[in-house]
């Protein structure tokens, strides 16, 4: 019996010998399972509880190999060493660093997480405050709440590029807001924000400065945006600035330190769920200690204080990153970090070299390219869209093998799309830079290696 059939007996005991037929297979996006509550002791005609759920994990494991287009590490082994955590109800309620009156908490995990993550961003252990969160949303959530707290006058400033949570924390706090233009590559325009910060120069800026951009990848320079501030006459109590590092958060220490609690900054999020990997979304916040009274609330109920978004907290998060963070360590994400920018490289190159649009920001594993003609292309591939782009996330489970039956599939694909003339491949010069598309008005200044 392969292992794979044992994990099968193991988690569905009960499953019938002879597995039905998966209808979903590898070469196809996953069907809608139509599936309904089942009441006990009722005839069903229907396949079993166990067999609709064995044939489901089936169909995820069938299309991991066409996980393309976000930025989720699916790449992780350990799922069956915390398996049994599964058996309790762990709820991180309220302020990490203080003890419940119940002992079903992970506390302890994940204070060594946000030690970890504090020590990476350069901030000393008694200067520091912050949580796991649900996901990258939920930080920014805080963040931006954390600036509206402490300036409550202030203007929240954010590029047109940046995650659709900084938006939607707009509109919830009500929050008066200035939209930045960003340059074709998706990095905030400077200018544009010197420009605004001037226009409002009564009234104090709280500046969502976003570490990998959600579609292009692009980096905003803080020192640049500090500079900006400084040169506009912007006093340190004056701003508050926000870092966004869903993706490139754990990537950007371990090529340069831009992310550092050295600088003014006052707060940064990252995703968990996302570089590092993990089987349920989540997140981690950390600001300055100093900060945290705008926010903490006494409650008498779970005797602690709060100072979350959420209140109750999946426990089994902290745990989870601690585990992640432990068993591959600093040099293992460094390994990791490398070995997707040389993916992401190598994927740009060859898409370059087949003639398609394509572009690569410095420091970033999202590559641009193109849109595909065909949606179902799109689907089997799981790619994100937006306009006439698409692209293709370089995480750390993604193998040149997988990328290499892309570009095949790809370059294939396009010889019927585009045959005969009677269809062109858009262009996306406007969208990724004249010098990077390759479409017929464009490609006689097309550069290949």
């Amino acid at each position: 019996m392969t292992p794979r059939s044992l994990a099968r007996r193991r988690l569905f005991p009960n499953v019938e010998n002879k597995k039905q037929k998966v209808e979903q297979s590898g070469a196809g996006p996953r069907k809608n399972l139509q599936l309904e509550v089942m009441e006990p002791g009722l005839k069903n005609d229907g396949p079993s509880l166990d067999t609709i759920l064995v044939n489901y994990l089936d169909t995820l494991k069938q299309r991991v190999n066409f996980h393309l287009g976000y930025p989720v590490n699916i790449c992780y082994d350990h799922y069956a060493t915390l398996a049994p955590l599964l058996q309790f109800h762990l709820n991180n309620c309220g302020d990490p660093f203080l003890q419940n009156t119940v002992d079903f908490h992970s506390k302890d995990f994940e204070v060594a997480v946000l030690d970890w993550f504090a020590q990476l961003w350069e901030i000393e252990k008694d200067q520091y405050w912050g949580y796991v969160t649900n996901g990258g949303t939920e930080g920014n959530l805080h963040g931006i709440l954390l600036g509206r707290e402490l300036l409550p006058e202030g203007i929240l400033y954010a590029s047109k590029d940046s995650h659709y949570s900084v938006f939607k924390a707009a509109r919830m706090y009500r929050m008066d807001s200035e939209t930045i233009n960003t340059s074709v590559n998706g990095e905030m325009d400077y200018s544009d924000l010197r420009a605004k910060l001037l226009q409002n120069k009564d009234r104090p800026a709280i500046i969502n400065v976003t570490i990998g951009t959600t579609f292009k990848g692009a980096i905003d320079d803080v020192d640049v945006i500090l500079e900006t501030l400084k040169d506009c006459g912007y006093s340190q109590d004056r701003f508050y600035i926000h870092c966004d590092a869903a993706l490139c958060g754990l990537m950007t220490p371990f090529i340069n330190n831009m992310i550092s609690f050295k600088k003014p900054i006052g707060s940064v999020t990252i995703s968990g769920h996302k570089f590092l990997g993990c089987p349920m979304p989540c997140g981690v916040q950390i600001t300055r200690k100093s900060y945290i009274n705008n926010l903490s609330t006494n409650v008498e109920y779970i005797a602690s204080v709060d100072a979350t978004i959420s209140g109750s907290r999946n426990g089994l998060t902290p745990i989870f990153l601690w585990y992640s963070l432990s068993a591959k360590g600093q040099i293992g994400l460094q390994k990791d970090v490398k070995k997707c920018l040389d993916n992401a490289k190598y994927l740009k190159d060859r898409l370059q070299q087949a003639g398609i649009s394509v572009m690569l920001n410095e420091l970033s594993i999202i590559v641009v390219l193109e849109r595909p003609r065909d949606h179902e292309f799109v689907r089997r591939w799981q790619l994100s869209c937006v306009k006439d782009m698409a692209h293709v996330i370089v995480m750390p489970g993604i193998t040149r093998e997988m990328l290499d039956n892309f570009i095949s599939e790809l370059v294939q694909q396009r010889k019927q799309w585009y045959k005969d003339g009677k269809a062109e491949a858009p262009c996306v010069g406007e969208d990724i830079g004249a010098q990077n598309c390759a479409c017929s008005y464009h490609k006689i200044d097309y550069i290949s290696p």
